[in-house]
């Protein structure tokens, strides 16, 4: 009886819940999956997993501690890595790798959404802000629809123009329009760790405000446990600790009652996450310093500033505003608390990329998203002709993401033999060392790689964004591939600490050209006809030079 009762008192938000998850599932199953021997990866997301499979097979088929990036090898890791440590982990305990990644991403995705529910929902005293506030994560509420019906004018063939779309018509800065790529679902397929991050960070936020929304006395013990929890996932998500860490600190500015507790919390985070912080920042990298205006900094105006927040931000640049004026003073500090991250995004670049910045926006915006539900149900419970807009504010709140979703459902997809049945990656996985290093001729998905080895330099763009000098290690492959002396090129190959050479005929178009006069003088451990590779054992090879 008691079963059927929360049931039907709660039914909505879990409908909602249920069918948020169901829709998670189907987005962390549909965009990664592995399947008779091959890794079935969708388009939008095979850049992005050409960084992260190799790094989940450096802990699961290959040796990497002390943790370096398996495709700039020799280097300290600088990339939080600890989700891709715990997939590594599943999938070599039996795991196949689709499931391996899937699983904890959906439970992230599910994680997330709960939060987002339960923390509006207590803020706001209002299970129908919590219901709003996740659906406006799901749906965002950017101007992408204006892109949309530029291409596709409203007919009768709109409904299936729409269904059928397989491309997001913005996606700046990586192509036409000022709509950000990071606004869609998109970011939380191809960067699996983010929700649970995200969700971890609202679950300690809100641990943290509770005595206040309560009105409830503080224990110091639980700050303590919240600041081991938040030091540890250092590891996890870099950024969104930082975040967290801003957060925090605003809100020990506006509430006196926890500023101590909050003290504590920060103190504990920070003694734990020293030492993560001194691992990921082994070898020079890249400092923060002011950038002002995110994406448009090289064309910054107050006229682009304003267009692009317009077409980012929607209905949101007007509903958050007077969530605020319709918020009582502690949910007004909350706001402002969680502003920072909106100000900060806007005038400090913490990456060599500027775009990565996008992860400031994308939190601000979850906690905007419940201010925007609080504008709706306040003006519900008005009573008055305002009520009529209602359903035309949502409208619009949804429209952008709604349409931003069809892309990612309609998403081609792209198939790539894994070591089962590529011969080329059984053979180094069966006959190298897992901790071996390859000095490569090809980038993204390396045999080397998909065996869990590490690759001298992958994809220039990976080992870029995270600080690394790919135009010193270039220039090195270069060289040692235009020598034709080989005791030259063995001292070279050896100081890098390099096992193996993989060549493919043709390499990628923009390798470096290799002079086949060396490589003639190398002894092959492995040659295939049909894929073009041959293996070249460094030590063997160079032993008696």
């Amino acid at each position: 009886m008691k079963i059927k009762q929360f049931l039907f008192r709660n039914y909505p938000e879990i409908i909602v819940l249920a069918l948020g998850s169901i829709f998670g599932f189907f987005l962390m199953f549909s965009t990664f999956s592995s399947m008779d021997g091959n890794l079935i990866i969708s388009s939008k997301a095979w850049s992005d997993f050409a960084s992260h499979i190799p790094l989940i097979r450096s802990f699961s088929l290959g040796s990497n501690f002390p943790v370096e990036y398996p495709l700039f090898s020799g280097e300290p890791i600088k990339y939080h890595f600890i989700f891709y440590y715990l997939v590594g982990l599943l999938e070599k305990i039996g795991l196949n790798i689709g499931l391996a990644l899937n699983i904890p991403s959906f439970i992230g995705f599910m994680f997330l959404l709960f939060m987002i529910y339960y923390f509006s929902k207590e803020v706001f005293k209002s299970k129908a802000v919590g219901i709003l506030s996740t659906i406006f994560f799901l749906f965002n509420s950017s101007l992408s629809y204006v892109y949309f019906f530029k291409k596709y004018p409203l007919s009768k063939e709109t409904i299936n123009q729409l269904i059928t779309n397989a491309d997001f018509l913005s996606f700046a800065p990586y192509g036409d329009g000022i709509v950000s790529a990071f606004w869609n679902l998109n970011i939380y397929t191809n960067q699996r760790h983010l929700a649970i991050s995200f969700a971890l960070s609202l679950f300690i936020i809100y641990q943290v405000i509770k005595p206040v929304l309560n009105r409830e006395q503080s224990k110091t013990k639980i700050y303590i446990i919240l600041g081991s929890i938040l030091g540890l996932s250092f590891f996890l998500h870099t950024a969104v600790f930082l975040m967290t860490g801003i957060t925090l600190l605003a809100l020990l500015i506006y509430f006196s009652k926890i500023r101590k507790d909050i003290f504590i919390l920060l103190a504990t985070a920070g003694l734990i996450s020293i030492p993560q912080y001194l691992y990921l920042s082994g070898s020079p990298g890249f400092s923060p310093h002011l950038q002002l205006g995110y994406l448009i900094s090289g064309n910054l105006t107050l006229q682009n500033f304003s267009e692009f927040w317009i077409y980012n931000l929607g209905l949101s640049l007007i509903l958050i505003p007077l969530g605020f004026i319709f918020a009582n003073r502690v949910q007004k500090k909350i706001l402002l608390a969680f502003f920072v991250l909106f100000l900060v995004g806007n005038f400090i670049q913490f990456s060599i990329e500027i775009a990565s910045n996008h992860k400031f926006f994308n939190y601000f915006l979850i906690i905007g998203n419940m201010f925007s539900a609080f504008t709706l149900v306040s003006l519900i419970k008005q009573k008055n002709y305002l009520i009529t807009f209602i359903p035309i504010l949502f409208f619009f709140m949804i429209l952008g993401g709604l349409i931003d979703i069809f892309p990612i459902l309609n998403d081609r997809k792209f198939e790539l033999t894994d070591y089962t049945i590529n011969k080329d990656t059984n053979w180094i996985l069966n006959n190298t060392n897992p901790d071996s290093i390859f000095l490569n001729s090809t980038y993204l998905y390396n045999p080397a790689s998909l065996a869990g080895r590490k690759i001298f330099m992958g994809w220039p763009y990976f080992a870029w964004s995270a600080g690394y000098d790919v135009d010193k290690r270039g220039k090195f492959i270069e060289q040692v591939f235009s020598l034709s002396d080989k005791k030259t090129a063995c001292k070279h190959l050896s100081s890098q600490n390099i096992d193996y050479i993989r060549i493919t005929n043709p390499p990628d178009p923009s390798f470096p050209k290799i002079n086949q006069s060396l490589i003639e003088k190398f002894e092959r451990i492995y040659n295939d006809t049909n894929t073009q590779t041959t293996i070249y054992d460094v030590r063997d090879n160079c032993r008696d030079i």
